[in-house]
């Protein structure tokens, strides 16, 4: 049942019909026959076209000798993206759900391979937009070296969903005596985060039109495997790393004290931000330790690697704005106390509630 031929990448050839013509999406899109078939073959396709994707099967094939080849584990996630508007600054909704996966896989050190691709898509969407998501998705995956390899899709009545939701879940392979855990942090070890936080979380309160300010704020959203790479060349032993997104770095750096129950110590005015998004925060009252981020990450490395990390991470592009913000200590265990920029201190919980909802 292939609709491009694996070898040879052959263009799909499929008789028309009416329903494939359309410029919207209707529910026989999400019905299995020959509408939803030509959405996959004139859209899908093109956008994500590998071999694995191309036979068109119901699942993807995936070679176990040659990912043995690469490591002693498989790494496994799964993410769903409901962000509104789908179209922001520095990015969109395609692009959020491919950068998303891959970054859960890759700070546990992994090497993301694979994705999958689920789509809720709502009655009437333009097929304009779908296509300007998928050719997105696509782009994202190959800059980030991963295939998306299966996947699904289903229609929705009008008002059943916001436009389109997209579910990926990601497939990485663990090179051996990778070990990095939210358990392993250590008193003395250094925090480091790779550039100015919360920059996703204002450009999609903008992108909303809730906010009148001077400038534009661009979306984090970037893929951080190669990132990863470097600061684990400069340092083979990081204890501790994790993308920073819903809940911010405070939330995360809240897991890694509870988890390695050690307290950390956090510097206010070492943690990088953007002026606009110092801005908005003071207007809003919102705490940029909480807003989310997209292609920020905060790792925990020893003291003595804490230096070559950082400058290892500003010779890459995804970390031009890294700084050492704080660091691990053996009081208050399952704490993040704030060094205010006053001179105060002030515990840092995870969040409670939701700053701002449909962010990602």
């Amino acid at each position: 049942m292939s609709a491009v031929n694996a070898t040879n990448g052959a263009a799909p050839v499929h008789r028309e019909s009416p329903m494939t013509k359309t410029s919207t999406v209707t529910l026989a899109h999400g019905g299995g026959g020959r509408a939803m078939r030509g959405l996959i073959e004139k859209i899908i396709l093109p956008a994500f076209h590998n071999p694995l994707l191309a036979t068109l099967e119901d699942q993807a094939r995936l070679s176990l000798p040659e990912l043995a080849a690469l490591g002693d584990r498989l790494a496994f996630t799964t993410d769903t993206y409901v962000v509104t508007p789908i179209e922001f600054p520095g990015g969109d909704i395609g692009k959020l759900a491919v950068c998303g996966t891959v970054n859960d896989l890759a700070v546990c050190g992994a090497r993301p391979m694979f994705l999958s691709c689920g789509m809720v898509l709502e009655e009437g969407l333009s097929m304009d937009v779908i296509t300007k998501i998928a050719n997105s998705m696509g782009l994202a995956a190959r800059e980030a070296g991963v295939a998306i390899v299966t996947g699904d899709t289903k229609v929705v009545e009008r008002g059943a969903a916001d436009r389109v939701f997209i579910n990926t879940a990601g497939i990485g392979v663990l090179p051996p005596r990778v070990n990095i855990a939210a358990t392993r942090a250590e008193p003395g070890d250094a925090v480091i985060v790779n550039g100015p936080v919360g920059d996703h979380g204002i450009a999609i309160l903008l992108a909303r039109n809730e906010l009148a300010l001077a400038g534009e704020v661009w979306s984090d959203c970037q893929p951080l495997y190669s990132l990863i790479t470097a600061m684990r060349n400069a340092c083979p032993d990081i204890h501790c790393l994790r993308d920073a997104t819903r809940g911010g770095i405070a939330t995360v750096l809240n897991e890694f004290a509870v988890a390695s129950h050690v307290g950390i110590r956090l510097r206010e005015a070492a943690v990088p931000l953007n002026e606009i998004v110092r801005g908005a925060c003071e207007l809003l009252g919102l705490d940029p330790l909480y807003l989310a981020n997209e292609g920020k990450l905060i790792a925990v490395v020893p003291q003595t690697h804490a230096d070559a990390v950082v400058a290892a991470m500003r010779a890459h592009p995804a970390g031009r704005g890294a700084a050492i913000i704080g660091e691990v200590c053996a009081q208050h265990a399952g704490n993040v106390i704030l060094c205010t920029k006053f001179g105060g201190d002030r515990v840092v919980d995870m969040l409670v509630g939701e700053q701002l909802p449909r962010i990602c």
